[in-house]
C-alpha cells in the first residue's frame, strides 16, 4: 500500500511506528508524493527499493544504468549487479533480491533503454543529481512526519540497520559497506543503549545460580 502527503493521520501514526529508531536511519516505507507520472513514481519507488536492499552509497546508486541492471539480449532482469565503487574503486557484486527484480520489471517495459541512466531525469535524459535524490527523501520523511534528521547515506544506512537487527553479523555488513572499520559501521548501524542492554540481557550462557553447587 503506498501513502501520499495529504494521509496526515495515517503519516502521524508511521511517525509513531518509527520514533525508536537511530536519528540517522530512515524508515523502510518512502512516500511517494501525488502529481507525477506513473513512470516517475516507478522511477521512485526503484530508487527507494534499490537504495534500501542494496547498500549502495547514494553517489554509485544514482550511476547505474539500465545496463546494468537488465539482460537486454534475454530480456530479463540481471540476476546481479557488478559495479566498481567509485569511492573505494573496488568491484562489488550485489545480488538483486525478489522484491528488486519484480519494481525493475514492472518499469522495464517501455521505459528502460541501453545506454541510459536507470534513475533518469525525464528532462534532462542524465541521471538525477544528488540533491534531486536528497529532495525526494526529504520530501517523504516530511510526509511521513518523520522529525530526525535524513540525509542521501539514510537508504544506505537502513540497510546496516535492519540487516543487522535480523541477526546478520556487523562483520558481514562491514563487508557488504566496505568500511575500513567495525567503528566505521557500530556508527551507521546507530547502537544505542538499548540495544547494549538486550544482549546483556537477553543471554543466558550459563545454567541459573539456583542449579549450582557451593563448595
Amino acid at each position: 500500500m503506498e501513502y501520499n502527503s495529504a494521509q496526515t493521520a495515517g503519516g502521524r501514526f508511521l511517525s509513531d511506528m518509527f520514533k525508536g529508531y537511530p536519528s540517522t536511519i530512515f524508515p523502510l516505507i518512502l512516500l511517494i508524493t501525488a502529481g507525477h507520472t506513473q513512470r516517475a513514481h516507478c522511477l521512485f519507488h526503484i530508487f527507494r527499493i534499490l537504495g534500501v536492499h542494496t547498500a549502495l552509497r547514494i553517489s554509485d546508486l544514482l550511476r547505474l544504468t539500465c545496463d546494468d541492471v537488465y539482460d537486454f539480449k534475454n530480456r530479463r532482469v540481471r540476476s546481479c549487479i557488478t559495479i566498481t565503487e567509485k569511492k573505494t574503486n573496488k568491484e562489488k557484486t550485489i545480488a538483486i533480491n525478489k522484491m528488486a527484480v519484480s519494481a525493475l520489471t514492472a518499469y522495464s517495459t517501455g521505459n528502460a533503454r541501453k545506454d541510459r541512466a536507470l534513475i533518469e531525469n525525464a528532462t534532462t535524459g542524465k541521471a538525477i543529481s544528488r540533491i534531486q535524490a536528497y529532495r525526494l527523501i526529504r520530501a517523504a520523511a516530511e510526509a511521513l512526519e518523520f522529525e530526525n534528521r535524513v540525509s542521501c547515506h539514510s537508504l544506505r544506512k537502513t540497510f546496516g540497520y535492519h540487516a543487522w537487527k535480523s541477526g546478520v553479523s556487523p562483520a558481514v555488513i562491514m563487508e557488504i559497506y566496505n568500511h575500513s572499520s567495525l567503528a566505521i559501521t557500530r556508527r551507521y548501524l546507530g547502537v544505542t543503549q538499548d540495544d547494549k542492554n538486550a544482549v546483556y540481557l537477553g543471554l543466558n550462557l550459563i545454567e541459573s545460580a539456583s542449579q549450582c553447587t557451593v563448595i
